[in-house]
């Protein structure tokens, strides 16, 4: 092969020229030349000792080359796969955690770094440069350095399989969900949907060439079927079939099951755990993170549980009423729960998901967001259209502090075939300074699965779906406005895990009030702003159902936190009992035993959360606290405004998050203002 663009320096990846034959050889070229370099450094390290610019700097340096290469390829298979790419991206997992292991067991690199550690240089590296050589030298531990050589060698052949395992769970979800479909040609089977839901079904149809409507189980499809659907046998029918995906029942039973998956995966990591001394692998997870025990964790979730668990039951007691006496329902299913819960709401707040749409074009929503953070920050965006891209929907943008460029971003916002479901934001670039002394500015990929546009009309958001914009863009904020120039505290670099969720839920809260929405919502047609009347519904309406929705987050926090902590070596049944356990003891709402939802969990089987997932309530508190600092002294008031980007987002994880936090807010976090904004009433 001629010419690798994987093995090339862009500014920007060259999407248009990544081929998957390129992947394999790419990244076997730069782990090989990135071991000969290490020994280099390790073995130079012994002969004199080492200081930042002789060892972190081109260590920085080799590991921005390989994630230089490695993230347009990952971004990719999440966004256009394919099975080629599936292929070539799945050949690397093991090479890579083959080469992450034995980085983190460099016994000469990590006496390098202690020598670093231990000199009077270390005294000359300022606050960033000191947090990056502590955290290496403790992941270096929790890489396994000091095990001996057997325990050593287990724990690259653990990591390799879980890695494997986890790439195999997200594509099992993945072939699921794109398995399913349910054709319908008769309109009137769909009485109840709105009109934008039976054009995004349209459209599906027509791409694929089929008469009629068709159903499928991406969300932008599910969600408006499970919650307007008339035809209870049709929710039923849907329902069943995206609960069951990647699971042994359901209509492709079997086919690509999941369970064996997790089962291997718990038992793996806690055998990691275990490795490396500690009791259980929750026990591990939190080696990294604010909460200093499994203890506090649970008993923080179980705290938020009690006191949500009877307003939700008053809450579902009086859905249960409404179904029986409106909707003729004698009896609540699961299916049943979404629709008629949207019926409450219209009912009780004459409002309804449809009625805000046309206020949410996606021009207008960006534009929006585009000018609520500009005036939080002062900042400017314009969108670059000579940028290489991927996909014709996927714009490029560059964020300007004044004059001078500080960051760029790939907006991704419309589900498609070959895209994974949910909505993300990761690295493209980190800001870090290079060895010659210029800045590498940062880039995010900022990903949603929006309902498409149809036709000439641009694509209507929901309410949902600008607050899930907001969120992925306060993480894109949070990584592209850091002032850090060491890579391993830039931007969420090195940023404790249930603090990461802080700018993004907080970004939400401008969503909800005036003077946010005057710059976000204006009709598709006239171009009017969202009527007063329908801002007091949506405001009143903001709280249904919260505390249901909480117990349902606190539900999955308390299943993912007590499934690392409890079982050893659980089997699929041991899941699914240690869930229904959680469910019997919080939930309100019916279930089903046909439910697997854990086989699609891949937050937890397949992302960064293991033992993590209550990081979303942790952070949130954090979040709704900081947002009552904007509510004392105004939303948009500048001098908070700074202070928030210059604590938070600007510092990246160059500080403990809590000592961050504290300097922000001046004090400690307080739950108060999470229970007030979610209208719970449990003091």
């Amino acid at each position: 092969m001629s010419r690798n663009p994987l093995l090339e320096t862009h500014p920007l990846p060259p999407f248009a020229e990544i081929r998957p034959e390129h992947v394999v050889p790419a990244i076997e070229r730069i782990l090989d030349e990135n071991r000969d370099a290490i020994d280099r450094l390790a073995a130079r390290a012994e002969r004199e000792t080492p200081t930042w610019e002789s060892l972190a700097a081109p260590l920085e340096a080799l590991n921005d080359r390989l994630s230089q290469a490695w993230s347009p390829v990952s971004h990719l298979n999440g966004t256009m796969n394919n099975p080629e790419l599936r292929e070539a991206y799945q050949a690397c997992l093991a090479r890579l955690s083959e080469y992450g292991t034995w980085l983190g067991q460099h016994e000469g690199l990590f006496r390098a770094y202690q020598s670093l550690r231990d000199s009077p240089a270390w005294a000359e590296l300022d606050a960033a440069q000191q947090r990056s050589v502590d955290n290496t030298l403790r992941d270096f531990r929790l890489a396994g350095v000091d095990l001996p050589a057997d325990a050593k060698r287990r724990y690259g052949e653990i990591q390799a399989r879980l890695s494997e395992l986890s790439n195999t769970f997200a594509n099992q979800v993945l072939d699921a969900t794109q398995a399913w479909h349910k054709d319908v040609t008769d309109a009137d089977a769909l009485d109840g949907l709105p009109q934008s839901a039976l054009d995004t079904l349209r459209a599906n149809a027509e791409a694929k060439g089929v008469d009629g409507y068709r159903i499928t189980l991406d969300f932008p499809s599910f969600f408006p079927v499970i919650s307007y659907a008339d035809d209870r046998e049709l929710r039923r029918e849907i329902y069943t079939a995206f609960v069951t995906r990647a699971s042994d029942v359901g209509p492709d039973a079997g086919e690509f099951d999941n369970a064996p998956v997790i089962e291997e995966i718990l038992a793996l990591r806690q055998e990691l755990a275990t490795l490396l001394g500690f009791a259980t692998y929750a026990d591990y997870s939190l080696a990294t993170k604010m909460a200093e025990s499994p203890r506090q964790v649970l008993d923080f979730l179980a705290d938020l549980a009690e006191r949500a668990h009877p307003q939700a039951q008053e809450e579902f007691n009086e859905l249960e009423a409404f179904a029986r006496e409106s909707l003729g329902l004698e009896s609540l299913e699961p299916w049943d729960v979404g629709y008629a819960s949207e019926k409450l709401r219209e009912a009780r707040y004459a409002i309804s998901p449809e009625q805000l749409r046309p206020y949410f074009p996606a021009p207008q929503v960006i534009d929006g967001l585009f000018r609520v953070t500009g005036r939080l920050y002062g900042l400017r965006f314009v969108e670059d259209e000579t940028a290489p891209r991927y996909h014709p929907d996927v714009r490029y943008y560059t964020i300007h502090d004044g004059d001078t460029p500080i960051a760029g971003f790939y907006l991704d916002l419309y589900a498609r075939e070959g895209k994974r479901g949910g909505a993300w934001m990761d690295e493209c670039r980190v800001r870090r300074q290079r060895e010659d002394g210029s800045l590498q500015l940062p880039v995010a990929y900022l990903t949603c699965n929006f309902t498409r546009p149809v036709g000439e009309r641009p694509a209507l958001l929901t309410h949902d779906e600008v607050l899930t914009l907001f969120h992925e863009f306060g993480h894109g904020l949070h990584h592209m406005l850091t002032r850090q120039t060491v890579a391993d505290v830039s931007g969420i670099n090195g940023v404790a895990w249930d603090a990461v969720e802080l700018p993004s839920q907080f970004m939400e809260n401008f969503c909800w009030e005036r003077e946010g929405l005057d710059m976000i919502a204006a009709h598709v047609d006239t171009g009017e702003r969202l009527p007063d009347t329908l801002l007091d519904r949506l405001q009143a309406a903001r709280n249904f159902q919260s505390a249901m929705g909480m117990l349902r987050q606190l539900e999955f926090s308390l299943f993912d936190f007590r499934l690392h902590h409890e079982l050893d070596a659980p089997s699929a049944a041991d899941v699914q009992a240690l869930l229904d356990d959680v469910r019997d003891r919080y939930s309100v709402v019916p279930r089903v035993d046909f439910n697997r939802f854990q086989n699609s969990f891949s937050h937890i089987f397949a992302g960064g959360y293991a033992a993590g997932y209550y990081s979303y309530k942790w952070a949130e508190v954090l979040s709704a606290d900081a947002y009552s600092a904007f509510e004392e002294a105004g939303i948009f008031d500048p001098e908070t405004g700074g202070r928030f980007r210059y604590h938070i987002l600007e510092a990246g994880g160059s500080r403990d998050a809590a000592e961050l936090f504290k300097a922000f807010r001046g004090r400690e976090p307080s739950v108060d203002a999470l229970l007030r904004h979610s209208g719970i009433r449990a003091a």
